[in-house]
């Protein structure tokens, strides 16, 4: 009698599951599944993906709504709750700082364990190691030391040495921004390049130069690719757009037939007309109106405070430092880039006590709503697949970016006709709307389209 019992509970245990989602259409980049489907959650593990009904201990009826992976940001400097709630409400379950990077890696890493909403991660960085070792007064970016004068030999050996430290720590890669180091050698980069062929990680680039006056965004894009072809490292190209400006269509045709001749270059952009950045920053020495495509004063906006700059306000803000939007990328160079296949979606952005780029909060959903379902500028599988399978593969997560048995239940379930975004350059702190619920590692962050408070199921992505 016992043993018939067990033959006969078994088969009820094996099919019942921590959640279900029940009823949607599920979307899958990676097979181009596209069916109304019932995906069985069990230990934080996509187990099941069913034509037919799960038993679970919570369902989550999905009728109506896209079950998709959760998207991968490969671009959030807003590493804080603040950022991670934002991201959440973006459909967001794993956002990266894999630009500029950090230093020390590991002690960022053990900041953020068992306390995050979402999946996090950052490359070991070139700039936050020079900051340590020219012991510069910047932050996120360098302000003096590091940019006023070039590093020593002894000076670079250390830095070079920390940033190996942080990829034994596990970092998934390195950061180079090369654009906020005006003395930053040639040599010096492709040393940077070098260390990453040796330890098979990719690099993460904000290229020498942008905008069409050379040396401009062609010879810095040639730089990139003759160093990569050079040392076989893996190449990550940062916020195309911003930086190619009208000549981001020749940049993607670069990248293009690099790939074709074998080298691993891959590049992502965002879907605004403005970028952001640091206004003490080296971007904005001297002749940076050239720089940027022609652009001037006017074309720049303090987010403290939403106003646009004179050249008055300029050299305040300039002097004070602080993040000012860029009004520069034409419309129809973001709908190039967001169209074409090779691009990925990331944010780049960062919001802090609500105040930045409205790219921080709703670039996702923009994408969904503005370019996917009004403009058809791409399709929703394609967009799907920018922002998580291409995403996942850059770094070589097998179990994300995927909606399929064995994947990371990380989940992003929207309404694809209402998903939209709601963040401005005078108001960016707004969340997303029609996204209903994310998961991450199979706890829900966002249940009926609001914060679930208390939870903390994020991962540090390691290599």
């Amino acid at each position: 009698m016992r043993l018939a019992l067990v033959l006969l509970t078994l088969p009820l245990f094996a099919q019942t599951y921590d959640l279900a989602v029940a009823n949607g259409r599920v979307l899958d980049p990676a097979t181009n599944l596209d069916a109304i489907r019932h995906v069985g959650i069990r230990d934080g593990k996509i187990a099941a993906v069913s034509a037919t009904p799960l038993a679970a201990r919570t369902t989550i009826d999905a009728k109506g709504l896209v079950v998709a992976p959760g998207f991968i940001d490969l671009h959030s400097h807003g590493q804080t709750p603040e950022n991670y709630r934002f991201k959440a409400r973006d459909g967001v379950t794993t956002a990266l700082e894999l630009e500029v990077g950090v230093h020390p890696v590991a002690a960022w890493y053990a900041q953020r364990e068992g306390r995050a909403l979402i999946n996090y991660g950052a490359t070991s960085g070139d700039i936050p190691a020079r900051i340590a070792v020219m012991h510069d007064s910047g932050t996120l970016l360098p302000r003096d030391r590091a940019v006023e004068r070039a590093a020593t030999p002894d000076e670079f050996r250390e830095i070079l040495d920390r940033v190996a430290r942080g990829l034994d720590d596990g970092a998934p890669g390195i950061g180079l921004g090369i654009a906020y180091l005006p003395h930053e050698s040639r040599a010096e980069v492709l040393s940077l390049f070098r260390l990453a062929a040796t330890r098979k990680r990719p690099l993460f680039v904000h290229m020498r130069n942008g905008g069409p006056i050379e040396p401009g965004v062609i010879d810095a894009l040639q730089e990139v690719l003759a160093d990569a072809a050079a040392t076989g490292a893996s190449v990550h190209v940062v916020h195309i757009t911003s930086m190619g400006l009208r000549e981001t269509a020749l940049c993607l045709e670069m990248i293009q037939g690099a790939r074709a001749r074998g080298l691993d270059i891959t590049t992502e952009a965002y879907p605004y007309t403005a970028g952001m950045t640091d206004l003490a920053s080296a971007i904005f020495a001297d002749g940076w109106q050239a720089r940027q495509g022609g652009i001037g004063f006017n074309d720049l906006q303090w987010a403290l405070t939403g106003e646009r700059l004179n050249a008055d306000s300029f050299a305040r803000y300039r002097k004070q430092g602080g993040f000012a939007a860029i009004h520069s990328i034409p419309e129809e160079i973001v709908r190039l880039a967001l169209s074409h296949p090779l691009v990925m979606l990331a944010s780049d952005g960062v919001l802090d006590e609500g105040k930045g780029h409205p790219r921080a909060a709703g670039t996702f959903a923009r994408v969904l709503g503005r370019y996917v379902r009004e403009q058809h500028s791409l399709t929703l599988m394609d967009a799907l697949r920018k922002m998580t399978l291409m995403p996942a593969d850059r770094l070589a997560l097998k179990t994300k970016g995927r909606l399929a048995v064995g994947a990371d239940a990380d989940l992003a379930i929207f309404d694809p006709a209402r998903v939209t975004d709601r963040a401005t350059f005078e108001n960016p702190a707004q969340y997303s709307d029609g996204i209903a619920y994310v998961l991450v590692n199979g706890t829900l962050v966002v249940n009926r389209g609001e914060l679930v408070p208390g939870v903390a199921p994020g991962r540090g992505v390691l290599r």
